[in-house]
């Protein structure tokens, strides 16, 4: 489960403690943002107020150690690296092995994964809605990083805050884009007769696999963002909704 925290100072949510790895997710308190948007909306596309969206940014800032890696999402399985000058910034996911680089993700329903070996050498962000999950985005981050170490590695996992089975409602594309690939996902779909749709387990389904790749420890945070509106963004929930963060960095530690 996902532990609030203080620490940073900026209201977050967070998970086990990682040697070597420092991560946390942004939830709505502690930015300036109003409307919809309040308060801590990190989302540059949304129609906040730009000068919100950079206070807040501001206030994200200083809390880790150096400017996050933003990107451009796409919803696709694209992976940066944050160590390499001049790399591309449409991706869905990032790497780094290098302390104190920090990496970033925004959602706001989709799943923030934060992967990274136990012996804390390097670390990766990945944004998983159904598309980039269902393409591969985890398996391509986990085989970056993998290349990034060297001999056999142990490698953990947390999803962070993203929408639950009760919520994520799904017609046939979706279930198909799973369970036509993997039967063994069958299992992530409650149907629903009557309309012929179903309820997706999101973070099952990314444990599954994350799992399936290879990752030993994979923690769930058990936190929903369309049923906590008093705690998360939500775009299934409310379009016009702002972004939480999840950022991550090596300390070299």
């Amino acid at each position: 489960m996902a532990n609030m925290t203080e620490s940073p100072a900026l209201p977050s949510v967070t998970g086990s403690a990682w040697r070597g790895v420092r991560y946390f997710c942004t939830v709505r308190a502690g930015g300036v943002s109003t409307g919809p948007y309040a308060s801590m909306n990190l989302g540059r596309r949304t129609q906040d107020d730009s000068a919100h969206v950079l206070e807040n940014r501001r206030r994200l800032r200083a809390e880790v150690p150096a400017e996050p890696f933003w990107l451009n999402q796409v919803h696709g399985v694209q992976v940066a690296d944050a160590d390499r000058e001049g790399e591309t910034l449409a991706a869905d996911a990032s790497v780094t092995s290098a302390p104190g680089r920090v990496l970033a993700i925004m959602t706001a329903d989709c799943l923030p994964v934060v992967i990274a070996d136990v012996q804390g050498r390097t670390v990766g962000v990945a944004h998983a809605g159904w598309r980039g999950l269902a393409e591969g985005v985890l398996e391509q981050t986990l085989s970056r990083l993998q290349a990034k170490v060297d001999g056999d590695a142990q490698w953990q996992a947390w999803v962070g805050p993203g929408i639950s089975q009760p919520h994520f409602e799904v017609g046939a594309d979706v279930y198909e884009a799973f369970v036509g690939r993997d039967s063994r996902t069958g299992v992530f779909f409650a149907p629903r007769a009557a309309d012929k749709k179903w309820l997706a387990d999101l973070p099952g389904l990314a444990r599954h696999r994350l799992q399936a790749a290879g990752v030993a420890r994979v923690e769930l945070s058990g936190c929903c963002t369309y049923g906590e509106p008093e705690r998360f963004f939500s775009y299934r929930r409310r379009p016009d909704s702002g972004r939480m963060v999840t950022v991550a960095w090596l300390t070299g530690k």
